[in-house]
Order: C-alpha cells, then sequence, then structure tokens
C-alpha cells in the first residue's frame, strides 16, 4: 500500500427500477474538498498513463465498466518510495481510491466494453499543475501488458 493512497469500498443500493451508487459525501471521514468532478471514458485495452498532480488529489470510481489502476509512489522522503500499487476496480469491485498529490497514477481499460471514470478532485484542474509521461518509455518499472498466468 502505497502511503496517503486510500480505498473505500462504496455502497450500492439496488432496487427494482436500478440502483444508486454512492461516491462521496462531505461528510465522509475521508472527504477533503471539492474541486471539481469529471468523467473520464477509456475503451478497453486503451491506456491512459502517466499523470502526476502536483497540487491534486484525486477520488476515482468506476461507475461503469473495469479499469486497472495503477500507482507508482516517486515521492521524495516517502516511507513508500518506489512502491507500486495496482488495483482492479469497476462494477463488481465498486470502490472509492483516493490518491494524494505527487503520486503518478494511470489506468487501462479492462473486459469487453469502455469504462467512465469519476474523479472528484480537491482542485480545479489546470495545465500547470499536471505533469504527463509516456506510459511505456519512463522510468516507473511497471509494463501494462496482459499476463497471463
Amino acid at each position: 500500500m502505497i502511503e496517503g493512497v486510500q480505498v473505500h469500498l462504496l455502497k450500492q443500493i439496488p432496487d427494482e427500477r436500478g440502483k444508486i451508487m454512492h461516491m462521496l459525501r462531505e461528510d465522509a471521514p475521508h472527504f477533503e474538498r471539492f474541486g471539481e468532478i469529471y468523467f473520464s471514458v477509456v475503451y478497453p485495452g486503451v491506456i491512459k498513463a502517466w499523470h502526476y498532480h502536483k497540487e491534486m488529489a484525486l477520488n476515482y470510481a468506476v461507475v461503469f465498466g473495469a479499469i486497472k489502476l495503477v500507482l507508482f509512489d516517486d515521492r521524495d522522503g516517502s516511507p513508500t518510495h518506489g512502491e507500486l500499487m495496482e488495483l482492479f476496480i469497476g462494477e463488481s469491485n465498486y470502490s472509492l481510491v483516493q490518491i494524494p498529490p505527487r503520486v503518478w497514477n494511470g489506468f487501462k481499460g479492462i473486459g469487453t466494453t469502455q469504462a467512465i471514470v469519476a474523479n472528484c478532485s480537491t482542485v480545479p484542474h489546470r495545465s500547470d499543475e499536471i505533469l504527463r509521461m509516456d506510459p511505456f518509455e519512463n522510468h516507473i518499472p511497471y509494463k501494462w501488458d496482459l499476463i497471463h498466468r
């Protein structure tokens, strides 16, 4: 587990009409603050990586489909510096993943349908606040390949 990353199982309330999928409430003990909410759609097999936010904490929940979410701690002085974290989240593992600033993150669409990732960030998105890196050519010791075991 990377220091500062939190995973919270989320509540779903089904009934004969459909369901409600909780994500984040202002009275939750892990709520920090509201910056903006947006949705990222990723197609099966597509990789959206790597991203690094200088100030923004992320609150990811996958409301449709599934992703492989990968985190890398590159923070100087962090007790988990150099560690990787891999999570599979989506409808069958409906969770809120909180990612602190300065942790590299990326995700890959998995399964047979697109995935919709909701992010309730702590600050509004700004182009000067994010760093991006190629998913394949970088210093992070991770391969996005499908592993058959």
